[in-house]
């Protein structure tokens, strides 16, 4: 009889434990009855995408390297990012009806991109950065849609990543975002306009934290080092430190800053380097405006050492 009851209890706890994991893993979503009265503007969306750098990750690669000049614009997928927790391969974003997201409603696409959660209710990784573009307004990311559907469909269906247990476990990633899916501001009290336009483009579609800051032994950002630096996430070095307090930019003025994500020349006349080679070219194909607002931002931080 006693060994009844403890089997019963521990079936009991059991039950309840999946009943608490199945509710703190399961996808939090936006519903479409709450997306805002917006008419998408493609041209707007333009702007978004080289902020973002989409075609950075999701342009197909050409004879295995990352693709350049109308390339860009072919947004098939199939670069792979070999990471500590396996290879993650990018997905064809391409309009394309069957094997890219040209058949995806607006909330499908704004869950994606917000809540990092497919059409069919799965966990994406967070190695697309959907908890930077959670600080986007939800305005740009209809306008992103609005311009993606404008360009050419590419065919064929990537890989799934190849990840080790336990990441491989897809609902693991609910209770990751419970602690680092934030929409909340990583440098709150940004006031002056420029500056708040800045922290838009530098916290939200231009995810410029996701390498700037260290992260902690889960893979969340450490949201007190926000911009100060961290290991290269592609091999080796290190990212560096882009608050005022950062050895390479500290003597920077606003203008070296915005001149240096125009042209890729630093004051030195020294060239830009590594991943930010990309980086750099899509922040050239914004405007004057948008990049005086990110070198505002920047000056606006703490400095960090």
């Amino acid at each position: 009889m006693l060994i009844s009851r403890i089997l019963r209890g521990g079936v009991v706890v059991l039950v309840v434990a999946a009943v608490a994991a199945w509710w703190i893993t399961r996808p939090q979503m936006i519903a479409a009855a709450d997306l805002p009265d917006h008419r998408p503007d493609p041209v707007a969306g333009e702007r978004i995408f080289w902020a973002a750098g989409c075609a950075s990750c999701h342009a197909r690669p050409v004879n295995g390297k990352r693709a350049k000049g109308d390339d860009k614009l072919l947004l098939g997928g199939g670069l792979e990012l070999d990471t500590p927790y396996g290879v993650f391969r990018v997905p064809n974003i391409s309009p394309h009806a069957n094997d890219g997201i040209g058949e995806w409603t607006p909330a499908e696409f704004v869950n994606a991109m917000q809540r990092g959660v497919s059409p069919d209710g799965r966990h994406y990784y967070p190695s697309f950065p959907y908890t930077s573009y959670a600080r986007m307004p939800i305005g740009d990311v209809l306008d992103l849609k609005a311009y993606l559907d404008t360009l050419p469909p590419v065919s064929g269906r990537i890989e799934a990543h190849s990840l080790g247990f336990p990441w491989s476990v897809r609902r693991g990633v609910g209770a990751w975002k419970r602690l680092y899916l934030v929409t909340e501001p990583m440098a709150p009290g940004a006031s002056p306009t420029l500056v708040e336009r800045g922290r838009l483009l530098v916290e939200g579609a231009g995810h410029c934290g996701e390498c700037h800051t260290p992260r902690d032994r889960f893979g969340g950002l450490i949201r007190d080092r926000w911009l100060a630096g961290a290991p290269n996430p592609e091999g080796k070095g290190r990212v560096p430190n882009i608050t005022p307090g950062g050895e390479n930019i500290s003597e920077w003025s606003a203008a070296d800053i915005a001149y240096y994500l125009e042209s890729g020349f630093t004051p030195d006349f020294d060239t830009v380097g590594g991943s930010m080679v990309a980086v750099q070219e899509n922040m050239a194909r914004l405007s004057a405006d948008d990049r005086a607002a990110i070198a505002a931002y920047l000056q606006a931080l703490p400095a960090l050492h």
